[in-house]
């Protein structure tokens, strides 16, 4: 039994997190999958976007398998942690960009997995939170570094202080989400903006997500420096080219990731 399941359409990778049976809670195995999943598409020019979503009619992703964890000892909770973390970070480090199809609840280690996703689309049905300190820990998956990057610090407190989980319509109102949807058009739509950015320079895409992640960790002046020389690696390449020649002959560029 595959935890993950992958599908590719065009040049999009959808991934589906497949255990709804424990609203997708994220055991060992899973997060294998996963980093398994990314790894083998990482430099692939056939796959420009990926979408992450679960299985299931009721979660996202509930977070860790807290069945599982009540196994472990210290040292293998903290083993268990890194391994979580590390997941998250290759979505965050993967050139392609990743939209997080939030189909239900995201809960804990399910949300810190959708923050460190690009972008955010969240059904209308959807119920999220860093629900760790109800549990005598914090978020351990990047959540108390994601969140106030996103929300900002005042907001993240709150949420992570008090365990609240909020609806999908105060998750847009917060700038945690970037749409709402109806739950029957969550993957359409997610599908809809990939297509929009994979008709793109894929370098290009990959470029700017670069650009952005590195420049926002630093002052604006060493940001416009990152800006400065990625631009710089995009000069030589065929696409560029390829771009003005497009736009001069009045047709639809064809971008081939070169």
């Amino acid at each position: 039994m595959s935890f993950v399941l992958k599908e590719k359409k065009e040049y999009v990778l959808l991934l589906t997190l497949n255990r709804p049976e424990v609203m997708n809670a994220l055991n060992l195995p899973t997060l294998l999958e996963l980093q398994q999943a990314l790894k083998e598409v990482w430099f692939a020019k056939e796959v420009r976007v990926i979408i992450v979503t679960g299985a299931g009619e009721k979660a996202f992703c509930a977070g860790a398998d807290l069945k599982e964890r009540e196994k472990m000892s210290e040292l293998e909770v903290k083993n268990y942690i890194k391994t979580i973390r590390d997941t998250f970070t290759m979505f965050e480090d993967i050139p392609k960009p990743v939209i997080c199809a939030i189909n239900g609840y995201a809960f804990g280690g399910g949300l810190e997995m959708a923050l460190a996703c690009d972008l955010r689309i969240a059904a209308e049905t959807a119920k999220m939170g860093l629900t760790e300190t109800s549990l005598a820990i914090i978020p351990g998956a990047g959540g108390t570094q994601r969140l106030p990057r996103i929300v900002g610090k005042a907001k993240a407190k709150e949420l992570i202080f008090t365990a609240r989980r909020i609806d999908a319509q105060e998750a847009y109102r917060i700038g945690l989400v970037n749409e709402v949807v109806p739950k029957e058009r969550l993957l359409d739509r997610a599908f809809k903006i990939a297509n929009e950015i994979a008709q793109n320079g894929p370098l290009a895409v990959e470029a700017a997500k670069f650009a952005i992640n590195k420049g926002s960790e630093v002052d604006i002046k060493t940001g416009l420096e990152i800006e400065s020389k990625t631009y710089d690696t995009l000069i030589p390449t065929r696409d560029r080219r390829e771009g003005l020649l497009a736009f001069k002959e009045k047709r639809k560029p064809q971008y081939m990731g070169e």
